[in-house]
């Protein structure tokens, strides 16, 4: 019997059965399984499992994460299902609803801005702060200079959002950015206010005036262009990634690099002015009508419901159905009321968790507490959310009270944001006019935040109690007495801590202790002497293991396992002996990133706990052989 065998019958079981699982794969660390219904699964259940280290949802996977043993555990799941390997039958793999997609759709294209957009939403704030209390004038050059920096950012959101579109929708991402040029070009924008050269639709009610043509075919621009839009290029890229994926087909591979390209810009640019970026702009307005319909009907309502709603929301990852409708409302009407009423929302919640730092005497407690508290002063309420009130349940549905009655306020005084970014006490200029110079909705909205942190501590105050402490089985790990080891630089590159992986499974140092290297070149080399360990199937990663018994994984890229061995050469194979500094391992970089992947590569100790320190060099570009790793 496989000794694996009770924990892989586990597995199974919560995974939702045999039946539920149509495929199965592994690599270095996780199985990786698709299944008919994720619903079926219980990941909690999974994730307090002894033996697995955390469960992760993503692209399309469902991943349990096991650690170095994963292929002894992956071989008995194997023998307890019969199931067939990766890719024999997805076809019984479901697919995310529509609205499921659209979100994931939504958040993987505005994710990757947002940290620039809040820091230029802060800066265009404070900038117009300087404006009012006369310590800058909005002619001066330095204002000029500095309010670019911010301005600028959002005139050219369109080409930001098409690279970033083009990278979820995996289309060409210059293709994209070329289309979206075209919609910020300045004699197009210009064409947006030009006198109209004719009316589509007369006498009916969809009667409107067109500037230009197309070969004879009138062209609609909006008075003031799509520059700072967002949903007519989203909607581009869209279509073109098709366009560009049907070229492909057709195009003789010789001229492809170039007359791709040519062909879908000649029938994108087009039909993005003539159907998509019209039809587009409709729906924009016709979605922020809606809201300004709600909010004219009662403002307090709809301010109580987002306010109360929108801590949940953020959690599930649904706000980003909301956050677009504002950028929308920004570029149509150059202020927006959607994202108003959440201003207090953070306010509420780090009035609770000052609450918690007064009542409670859980010395570890409050060493969370009191940097959240800090961090949620500035809008970043995670570590509040996740570390302290989710997981105590009462305290986060008090924030949600306090949110909530926070946004009725602001809701019920119609206070518009003029720019969206600034999170926190940061956000305050955002509700400064830049045009006027006013401020007169801020000391409401401040008015408001206050209110709902009032209404939040005090509840807090009162039902607020530690609880009962949670006894601790502790483990001693008893050392094997291994000596020392450097471990040297295995590829030349930018050396980074492991929370800078972009996978949670390594970022979290679950599957040992390291770094990350962004790699300069396409090659790996043996950071210390040893014997080849293991060498996956599929080219991506190898284990070596030295004299002492220091075990060491390097693993190229993230989800690269999916490549299936492409642009992979392995030179040595198990078992081998090296030498420090001999050639490994060789990746084509470039063919790697077009596919999509990131090729940022963990480093790790992955028997980290039978030392007593893991020193570690980060944050430089080193060359191969720096020692990066001193282990003692």
């Amino acid at each position: 019997m496989n000794k694996y065998d009770v924990l892989a019958q586990e597995i199974i079981k919560n995974v939702g059965g045999k039946s539920n699982i149509s495929s199965l794969s592994h690599c270095v660390t996780r199985l990786r399984f698709k299944l008919k219904d994720e619903k079926k699964a219980n990941t909690e259940v999974l994730k307090k499992m002894e033996g697995i280290v955390t469960v992760m949802q993503s692209g399309g996977q469902y991943q349990v994460v096991i650690g170095n043993h994963v292929s002894d555990v992956y071989e008995a799941v194997m023998e307890n299902t019969g199931v067939l390997a990766s890719g024999s039958n997805e076809k019984d793999v479901k697919k995310m609803n529509v609205g499921a997609a659209i979100i994931d759709a939504i958040s993987g294209i505005f994710q990757p801005v947002l940290g620039v957009l809040a820091a230029i939403g802060i800066l265009k704030g404070v900038l117009v702060l300087l404006v009012v209390v006369g310590v800058l004038a909005q002619e001066s050059s330095t204002f000029k200079i500095l309010y670019s920096i911010a301005d600028g950012y959002f005139f050219f959101l369109p080409i930001m959002l098409a690279y970033t579109a083009s990278e979820k929708f995996k289309g060409n991402k210059f293709i994209g950015m070329a289309i979206a040029c075209s919609l910020c070009y300045p004699s197009m924008i210009a064409l947006g206010s030009a006198e109209a050269v004719g009316t589509l639709f007369a006498g009916t009610l969809f009667e409107t005036a067109y500037q230009s043509t197309f070969l004879g075919i009138p062209v609609i621009i909006p008075a003031s262009g799509y520059p700072s839009s967002v949903v007519p290029i989203i909607a581009a890229v869209f279509v073109s990634v098709r366009v560009e994926r049907f070229w492909k087909k057709v195009i003789p591979d010789v001229v492809k690099v170039f007359i791709v390209p040519l062909l879908t810009l000649l029938i994108m640019v087009p039909l993005t002015y003539l159907v998509i970026g019209p039809v587009m702009s409709v729906l924009s307005s016709l979605i922020s009508a809606l809201f300004a319909v709600l909010y004219g009907f009662n403002g307090a309502l709809a301010g109580l419901v987002l306010g109360a709603l929108w801590q949940v929301l953020v959690i599930f990852g649904l706000h980003w159905a909301v956050v677009p409708i504002a950028f929308m409302e920004l570029g149509l009407y150059e202020s927006t009321k959607i994202l108003s009423p959440v201003f207090a929302a953070s306010f509420a919640q780090i009035a609770v968790v000052l609450a918690i730092i007064v009542k409670t005497k859980d010395k570890k407690l409050k060493g969370i507490a009191i940097p959240a508290f800090i961090s949620g002063i500035f809008g970043v309420t995670e570590a509040a959310i996740y570390g302290i009130t989710l997981p105590k349940k009462k305290p986060f549905v008090i924030s949600c009270i306090g949110a909530a009655i926070g946004g009725a306020i602001i809701g019920f005084t119609g206070a518009p944001q003029f720019n969206v970014g600034g999170l926190g006490i940061f956000a305050i200029p955002s509700f400064i006019d830049p045009v006027t110079n006013t401020g007169r909705p801020v000391l409401g909205v401040m008015l408001a935040a206050l209110i709902a942190a009032v209404i939040a501590f005090i509840l807090t105050i009162m039902t607020y109690k530690d609880e009962a402490p949670v006894k601790e089985n502790i483990v001693k790990v008893i050392s094997k007495g291994l000596k020392a080891e450097k471990l040297a630089n295995p590829i030349k590159g930018m050396v980074k801590e492991i929370t800078e992986i972009p996978d949670e499974a390594f970022a979290s140092g679950a599957l040992g202790k390291g770094v990350g290297i962004e790699p300069a070149e396409g090659k790996v080399y043996a950071p210390c002497d040893g014997v080849v360990s293991v060498v996956f199937n599929t080219k991506h990663a190898l284990g070596l293991e030295t004299e002492n018994g220091t075990e060491v994984l390097i693993h190229v890229g993230i989800n690269t396992v999916n490549l299936n061995g492409k642009y992979f050469t392995v030179k040595v194979k198990e078992g081998d002996s090296v030498k420090k500094g001999q050639l490994l391992l060789e990746f084509e970089m470039n063919k790697i990133k077009e596919e999509g992947y990131s090729l940022m590569t963990p480093v790790l100790l992955t028997n980290a706990e039978q030392y007593d320190e893991v020193s570690l060099k980060t944050g430089r570009n080193f060359e191969v052989g720096h020692v990066i790793m001193d282990i003692k």
